[in-house]
């Protein structure tokens, strides 16, 4: 059996059916999953109000990783250090396949907590369309809220369908590249490729048959190359967002892919794979640590993982991702963004806000930084000497927090999950074995998403 496998794209009614499935499908399993949370007794999130006369309880869920935890068990002993009246409890989010699954299934059981952290943007309009989430502009201070911390040009990117806002942005998790100094040094590189044709040009002398048995032993970038949707966002989806300068999918709810951005990545990668710059294999461990590669697409989470298990001679650095030649103007890439949410059911929506405000003040976002190494979504990141003493501590976040601010999201649209399997089946055709050229897998792609995002609509 092997390991990877293509699936080609029919046409008619067999393709119409298989995106159907691939639209239904997690519903079916969120429902299957709420009823296993209401057959086995969850515990509801929602806030109330016990044990000491007049003390409001709240239910936080963040993330299940081990810094984020640590991130929110400190964070909700501060507060309830200074308010004694409203208790928050901390409950990492519950396991399942993904948070987005777990979260729609909590709404369908009505087991949301009272706020979480780990709200990704691409599931809201699912959220909002269960009724599973309240608008902030049901709280006074929302506007000043949102207007004050968010860059203008982001914010836009995160009000729902109906024009309102159901979503506090709060870190990004920039996707840019991590190189290795000395490999590129011995190829002859002072500095890390800027442009596809010098990304290109490296890859010829820093790829290599080490042993001289006739197999490359070393290459200068690798990635999981299975078909799925957010293995995407680690080489389509932010190389499309910076080639098409800033652009996602989706204007005004309308499909507007830019389909000469998505051929010139697909092209890009097409010639790292037909090269053999790129290994068509899967690595257990990290195959960056071990100098098998020179390059990896990550974000600034990666940081504090190099910083515990990279050894102190090991020389490597953080730049952006290579742009298309003749590349004019800021470059973009996708921020990998997780947002705060208030879910519906909770009984106490303005300590739930209250609360939300304390997640995103500049004493928390701090601690962020510190604990995770992400990067608080805010104005003037690098400017606001709050900070100030973080980054000189922590010169490898810097490139991420200047990055920052040329971030883009998903779009707030149905489906978009769906649209990424669609994306990621292409990319395997077109770009990793080249039995579609990247027009064809450009337009394959568009047909695709069409076809999801009108069954999606009429749900």
């Amino acid at each position: 059996m092997p390991l990877f496998s293509f699936r080609a794209a029919g046409g008619g009614a067999a393709a119409a059916a298989r995106s159907a499935s691939a639209v239904a499908y997690p519903l079916v399993k969120v429902l299957a999953f709420a009823a296993l949370l209401v057959a086995g007794g969850a515990c509801t999130g929602s806030g109330e109000t016990g044990g000491e006369a007049g003390v409001v309880r709240l239910t936080y869920w963040p993330a299940q990783n081990e810094h984020e935890r640590r991130l929110a068990t400190e964070l909700a002993e501060a507060w309830n250090r200074e308010h004694p009246g409203v208790q928050v409890a901390v409950q990492p989010l519950p396991a399942g396949q993904s948070s987005e699954e777990v979260l729609l299934a909590a709404v369908v059981a009505g087991t949301t907590p009272d706020v979480c952290s780990n709200v990704w943007p691409g599931i809201v309009s699912h959220l909002v369309r269960a009724g599973g989430v309240l608008p902030f502009d049901r709280f006074a201070d929302s506007d000043s809220l949102l207007a004050s911390r968010i860059p203008e040009a982001l914010l836009g990117h995160f009000r729902a369908e109906d024009g309102r806002y159901y979503q506090i942005p709060w870190k990004t998790n920039p996707t840019m590249m991590m190189y290795n100094k000395r490999l590129f040094r011995e190829a002859g590189y002072t500095e890390p490729p800027a442009s596809y044709s010098e990304y290109l040009a490296a890859a010829a002398h820093v790829t290599k048959d080490l042993n001289g048995d006739g197999q490359v032993d070393r290459w200068i970038g690798y990635r999981d190359i299975r078909p799925i949707w957010w293995q995407r966002y680690f080489d389509f989806y932010p190389f499309y967002i910076g080639a098409s300068g800033g652009r996602t999918f989706f204007e005004d709810g309308e499909l507007a892919l830019d389909t000469a951005a998505a051929a010139r990545v697909f092209s890009f990668f097409r010639e790292l794979y037909g090269q053999r710059y790129f290994p068509l294999t899967t690595y257990q461990g990290s195959a960056f640590l071990a100098e098998t590669i020179a390059t990896e697409f990550t974000g600034p989470y990666n940081v504090s993982w190099m910083e515990e298990n990279a050894p102190p001679e090991m020389e490597y650095g953080f730049a952006p991702l290579p742009a298309p030649d003749g590349h004019e103007g800021p470059l973009y890439t996708y921020g990998d963004f997780k947002n705060i949410a208030i879910f519906a059911n909770t009984k106490h929506p303005d300590e739930a806000w209250a609360f939300a405000r304390y997640l995103v003040s500049k004493e928390a976002d701090l601690k962020l930084l510190e604990t995770t190494r992400q990067i608080p979504v805010r104005r003037d990141l690098l400017d606001d000497s709050t900070f100030a003493d973080f980054f000189r501590r922590n010169p490898d976040v810097v490139p991420f927090a200047r990055q920052a601010e040329y971030t883009r999201g998903v779009d707030s649209v149905p489906s978009f999950q769906e649209m990424l399997d669609a994306i990621a089946q292409e990319f395997e055709a077109s770009a990793v074995y080249g039995v579609r050229t990247p027009r064809e897998s450009t337009l394959g792609a568009i047909r695709r998403i069409n076809m999801i995002h009108e069954w999606s609509l009429a749900d």
